[in-house]
């Protein structure tokens, strides 16, 4: 007969899993293992919570340091050893400290094709895009969240006497409790809700506030009218990126490309402009260009030539 685990090994499995995770960001291919291991004991629940609040601990113990550390972000098996000296009476005293340091600036980076669950001190879950900066402070009497660049998405705490207003250049969305997207553009940004409703303006426009509801977008930009659009279906594509995805469901080849771009250095190209406008349907993983190229030239009949560098897709005008 197999013995139980014990509660030490268990928050060392726990550890692990949570590095893991946290280095490889949203990483859906071992999900279902994660899956099968938290059902297989109901303490390791618990333990992963543990394991998360430690790496959010360290994550903004580094912020509070200065700015971006001179070495770069540990090994998942450093960072393990990490949270494992956190655990016990160390991440209680840590999470007694957390009032203290929420006040100040947490700085939230993702490099190029990284995607990050962070979990924040009120209860609060964001997903941060690729390339993506921000900044939270958490105060008693409001939650503060500046966008620099990139996209997010906040799953919010519902909390009536803080609220959660996230700024994007000069646009601002507030919310209490609710879930939606911020993406931020030169002279804008978008808005998808997800759930709940948010408030919407750019900060120094004249004229009432704008509430946009699940399933519907906004496109907010200095100097022109916001354009409010209800598209669930859409949303849910655009915001395939959290599961490490990109859903087309009739994009065009070049919008589908640039979609790619966004996650790789090898940059796809396509030279022919009625190529370009071609449209396309199906679901590929952010960082494989290669299938996506893979598929157009067998649904197409386009021609793809590679270098390390690059993916160009061009006409075959043989077929």
């Amino acid at each position: 007969m197999t013995s139980s685990p014990s509660a030490r090994q268990i928050d060392d499995e726990a550890a692990d899993w949570a590095a893991r995770i946290d280095g490889r960001g949203l990483d859906a291919a071992h999900e279902p293992k994660l899956q099968a291991w938290l059902a297989g004991d109901p303490r390791r629940a618990g333990a992963f919570l543990r394991a998360q609040a430690a790496i959010s601990l360290l994550d903004r113990g580094r912020a509070l340091a200065g700015a971006e550390p001179a070495v770069p972000t540990p090994r998942a098996a450093t960072r393990r050893a990490l949270i494992v000296g956190i655990g016990g009476a160390g991440l209680a005293a840590s999470v007694g400290t957390a009032m203290v340091w929420a006040a100040r600036p947490q700085r939230l980076d993702t490099r190029l094709g990284e995607v990050r669950r962070v979990p924040l001190a009120d209860g609060s879950l964001v997903a941060i895009n690729t390339r993506t900066a921000l900044e939270v402070i958490l105060k008693p009497s409001s939650r503060q969240i500046t966008l620099r660049r990139g996209e997010a998405w906040f799953q919010v705490a519902k909390d009536v006497h803080r609220p959660f207003v996230v700024a994007a250049g000069r646009v601002r969305v507030r919310a209490v409790g609710t879930a939606f997207s911020v993406r931020r553009r030169d002279g804008g940004a978008d808005v998808m809700v997800t759930e709940g409703v948010v408030e919407t303006w750019v900060d120094g426009e004249a004229g009432p506030r704008q509430r946009v509801a699940a399933g519907c977008k906004i496109l907010l930009a200095d100097a022109v009218a916001p354009i409010v659009a209800e598209s669930p279906s859409e949303i849910e594509r655009s915001l395939a990126w959290r599961n490490g995805e990109i859903a087309l469901d009739g994009e065009t080849l070049g919008e589908a490309a640039s979609q790619f771009n966004r996650y790789n250095s090898r940059q796809i190209l396509i030279d022919d402009p009625v190529l370009a406008q071609e449209r396309f349907v199906g679901l590929f993983r952010t960082n494989e260009p290669e299938s996506f190229a893979a598929a157009v030239v067998a649904t197409i009949g386009a021609r793809v030539s590679e270098d390390e560098r690059t993916i160009r897709l061009s006409r075959d005008h043989l077929s």
